[in-house]
């Protein structure tokens, strides 16, 4: 007989070719309670993602047969799952690779675990809060209207997790809409990169704000019609971003 599946408890897919690795991360993450899957490889990761539909991944960059990163981007393409990524020490370039093509996160090997699971944590945090308000169901246009975030050419549903700009539907992230919504809360009010990293991310990231700055780009990338003027998310020079009112 099948072992049956508690639904309440979470998946996470591992991907790294290394077993002490593997073994480490399975035994902590098993701890706290969380279902684990495996793959040793790129294209067994992504056919797991695909099939199992874990609720997080924890992906290494350095994989046979399919690199990290390319894994990333095919199963961002597929489903919108929390992805962090497991990068070499000192990686600078992958980090941002891998956040420019989705990832949600990253963390340098070797890592100390309990801030890995505490980011395991996080991340799904933010994923079940979004769904938890996503299911929320609103029975008049009053209620509905409470529940959307207009700026300018701005507007956010936030029952629907949708974006619109000038009336056409953008496609965000979960972390891209929160890091909007957040800023779109509080019009020409100027966030700073911290704060936006302690609120949105949910934990503090030791003074690495390259994060921030990535995602702010993706996030430009899709809203504005020029990258190189932004109308909608500025940046405040020295200090952080607001988003303009009009």
């Amino acid at each position: 007989m099948d072992e049956e599946i508690d639904k309440d408890v979470k998946t996470i897919l591992i991907v790294d070719d290394e077993p002490p690795i593997l073994d480490i991360l399975e035994h902590n993450l098993k701890r706290e309670g969380y279902r684990i899957i495996s793959a040793t490889d790129g294209i067994m990761a992504i056919n797991m993602a695909t099939e199992q539909r874990p609720d997080l991944i924890l992906l290494d960059i350095m994989l046979p047969k399919l690199d990290g990163l390319s894994v990333c981007k095919r199963i961002k393409n597929s489903y919108n799952v929390p992805i962090i990524m497991l990068t070499a020490k000192d990686g600078e370039i992958d980090k941002i690779l891998g956040l420019e093509l989705g990832a949600d996160d990253y963390i340098t090997k070797p890592f100390s675990v309990r801030e890995l699971v505490a980011r395991v944590k996080a991340n799904l945090r933010k994923v079940e809060v979004g769904s938890n308000n996503k299911t929320v169901e609103t029975y008049n246009d009053e209620k509905k209207k409470e529940n959307k975030i207009v700026v300018g050419d701005l507007e956010l549903d936030l029952d629907k997790f949708e974006v619109k700009v000038r009336g056409d539907i953008i496609d965000l992230t979960l972390r891209e809409f929160e890091v909007l919504k957040f800023l779109a809360s509080q019009p020409e009010q100027v966030v700073t990169r911290e704060t936006l990293l302690e609120k949105v991310w949910g934990y503090e990231y030791f003074g690495d704000i390259r994060t921030v700055d990535v995602t702010v780009r993706r996030i430009r990338e899709k809203i504005e019609q020029d990258t190189s003027m932004p109308k909608i998310l500025i940046t405040k020079r020295g200090v952080g971003y607001y988003i303009a009112s009009r």
